[in-house]
């Protein structure tokens, strides 16, 4: 066999057997050679290069497949090509490409990633966060926003400061904590190694099982991903233990193990794309364009939110107040400065004799008792018999900025008990108060037995608090620097934006209500699915000045109500003076009105109190139907000793607390009367329900 010419004359070392052929096969490249002719020694495992005219052009290749995190072989390079006129194209030959159709595919090893798309989708992100960027800028730099109170983050490092000081002034437990922190992070590193190695290895922490952000597979099969889980959950655990452990003040621990949960909410490796499994294997699969989708989105929230991100939870173009939601069918009969009043069109030939009034908080709007059909308290009661009138709060403005916790009162519960009572020509009334609106019932009914006003004849309350010893987790947002600093930003529009109450409630459950939808809307790109519940949560409307400020003073700062301190329209109040039956429900899993709290307001009341537990939380405790068959409530007699004892006691109960509801109310109702039509001729109705008041956006 003849060996390779070095192509210099006379160094050839052997005659080609081809005799004159030697110098054209010197000359010629290899491949050009014909087949008859010996070929040339190869080294081993080397490719023989194809004929060129079955050899594609080079080009740049577009397309590169990752997996394990190595480069595969261009995916353009294995398709067919077209053949030249007269020659045959070469069979087509099968390619394999790996696929991340499941879950539980590893994140490294993806489909076929084009390049250039997603760098053009990087790009277009880029530009359109300059967009969110200019829209946060724009509302600050015309003046339309108020300026940005650094107080909030002040006393974030203030608070988190007292805690690192109590560690740090005492050498000894510096230490202690030191070797904590230094033993919890080897034995993650230790075992973490085990399990790169292949050897098995107990996790040193586990998510909680009803933690959605650690669901996807990989963040235990994968290595990497198991780690980073791993050394979160443990930091966040120390972080946790040693806010717990400190010595500090009561308040400024609940305000410190808040501002820790919130920080380590909001750095999560399930928040971020790189240490994201799932958003990892959304980006590569669709070339970034989830990301472009999310930019997009993010963008519009902060124009719609005059320069503040306003999370869209619930899909609002699905939503229409009078069309799929707050339709039952009504009456407004009445309507102030303050509030419309909505009397209901009755559905049974006859009703209970005493009408019912329904106060709702003025932090949230009415609806949230009249949301689909299904789910209407508000159309239960009707069917149920009674003549049901609910309060519409307004949505304020600088034009209410002066309107007082006295004016609330007055305008509000007074004003519609006396026009319930004119419209149906019974002397009381059953009254209904819910969360804040609660809170202004048992008010009124202080103010009503200071005054001898004998208007209501009996009073239940959805989740309110009239005692705040035990308030919930708003109590965070409240001491008197934090309330100087919300007086000041409300003294430069009047009122309070209804998004700023909205972002307190739901950082409350901020991995649920906040991080889960910032990663489904602006990491994966995907529109929030239609939900009635949180499309009426981010309906919030705003708060004048000065009733604010007095109810977080009076109430939560200073707790006058249930110690007799507080005064209203000069009148001084006293809750034991309140005689009438009192139905007060809890629920259960309450973080605004714990269950707790609750329990403890029935003793201020001078009357009997019927205390019942929802299951659930502040809204589906509530808003629970009868025909979901969800949830339950417990029973237990009078809220007298201590709440534990009671609830050892408590009989549970399947299903909603709504039927034992009305047979409480019917035991105060007397005998029915025919059905009444909707106003008088005092009062005409004024428009359909649900009114105009409700309709106006913050």
């Amino acid at each position: 066999m003849a060996k390779r010419s070095t192509g210099k004359p006379g160094k050839s070392k052997a005659a080609s057997p081809a005799g004159s052929g030697a110098k054209q096969a010197v000359k010629k490249p290899a491949r050009a050679r014909k087949k008859t002719e010996a070929p040339d020694v190869e080294k081993p495992n080397a490719k023989r290069l194809a004929p060129a005219a079955d050899r594609p052009v080079a080009t740049r290749p577009k397309l590169v497949a990752i997996e394990g995190g190595g480069a595969r072989k261009p995916l353009s390079d294995s398709l067919p090509h077209k053949a030249e006129p007269g020659r045959q194209a070469p069979a087509p030959q099968p390619v394999f490409v790996p696929q991340a159709d499941a879950a539980t595919d590893d994140p490294f090893r993806f489909q076929a990633m084009d390049v250039e798309r997603l760098s053009g989708n990087i790009a277009r992100m880029v530009e359109l966060g300059g967009k969110a960027l200019a829209a946060y800028m724009k509302p600050r730099e015309t003046g339309a926003h108020p300026s940005d109170s650094p107080d909030s983050v002040a006393d974030v490092v203030k608070t988190l400061g007292q805690v690192a000081e109590y560690w740090l002034k005492d050498p000894n437990r510096t230490v202690t904590a030191q070797q904590q922190i230094a033993g919890r992070y080897m034995e993650l590193w230790t075992q973490s190694l085990k399990s790169m190695a292949g050897e098995p290895a107990e996790p040193v922490v586990k998510p909680d099982p009803r933690d959605a952000r650690f669901k996807d597979p990989q963040w235990e099969k994968n290595p990497f991903f198991d780690f980073l889980k791993q050394f979160y959950l443990l930091t966040t655990n120390l972080a946790e233990t040693f806010v717990s452990d400190a010595e500090l003040d009561e308040h400024v621990k609940q305000k410190a193990a808040f501002y820790t949960r919130q920080i380590a909410n909001a750095f999560s490796p399930s928040n971020f794309v790189p240490t994201n499994p799932e958003l990892l294997r959304e980006t590569i699969g669709s070339n970034g364009e989830n990301l472009v989708r999310g930019m997009t989105m993010l963008a519009e929230d902060i124009e719609r939110g005059g320069g503040d991100l306003r999370i869209r939870q619930s899909d609002d173009t699905k939503f229409a107040l009078g069309t799929n939601l707050a339709m039952t069918p009504g009456k407004v009969v009445y309507e102030n400065d303050l509030i419309q009043l909505i009397q209901y069109e009755p559905t049974t030939k006859s009703v209970g004799r005493v009408p019912l009034v329904i106060v709702p908080p003025w932090i949230n709007k009415f609806y949230i008792l009249d949301l689909t059909q299904e789910k209407s308290f508000i159309k239960w009661a009707v069917d149920q018999g009674l003549t049901v009138f609910v309060v519409s709060w307004v949505n304020p403005d600088q034009r209410h900025a002066t309107k007082s916790f006295d004016d609330y009162m007055l305008e509000g519960p007074l004003s519609a008990f006396r026009v319930a009572s004119e419209i149906t020509g019974e002397d009381k009334v059953h009254a209904i108060g819910y969360c804040v609106g609660g809170t202004l019932l048992a008010v009124a009914l202080a103010y009503m037995a200071a005054k001898k006003i004998d208007a209501v004849k009996t009073a239940t309350f959805f989740t309110t608090q009239v005692d705040f010893t035990y308030a919930g987790d708003l109590k965070v947002f409240v001491d008197e620097e934090q309330i100087l600093s919300l007086e000041k930003r409300m003294a430069q529009t009047g009122y309070l934006e209804g998004k700023q109450m909205a972002n307190a409630f739901n950082m409350l459950r901020s991995n649920d209500l906040i991080w889960s939808y910032f990663v489904n809307n602006y990491m994966k790109g995907k529109q929030p699915m239609p939900f009635d519940l949180l499309y009426w949560n981010a309906d919030s409307p705003r708060m004048p000045a000065a009733n604010h400020s007095f109810y977080l003073r009076h109430c939560y700062l200073q707790n006058d109500l249930s110690q007799g301190r507080m005064e209203v329209a000069g009148e001084k109040l006293d809750l034991k003076k309140v005689k009438v039956p009192v139905y007060n429900l809890a629920s259960r899993e309450d973080h605004i009105a714990p269950a707790r709290s609750v329990f403890v307001g029935s003793a201020a009341f001078g009357g009997p109190v019927e205390y019942v537990m929802a299951g659930s939380g502040h809204i589906a405790g509530v808003v629970n139907p009868p025909d979901k068959k969800k949830y339950q409530h417990w029973t237990g007699g009078p809220p007298a000793g201590k709440f534990e004892d009671w609830i050892a006691k408590a009989t549970e109960h399947p299903g909603s607390w709504w039927p034992h509801w009305r047979a409480w109310i019917r035991d105060h109702d007397g005998k029915d009367v025919p059905a009444r039509k909707i106003g008088s001729a005092r009062h005409r109705p004024i428009e359909d329900a649900p009114g105009r008041y409700v309709k106006v956006k913050d």
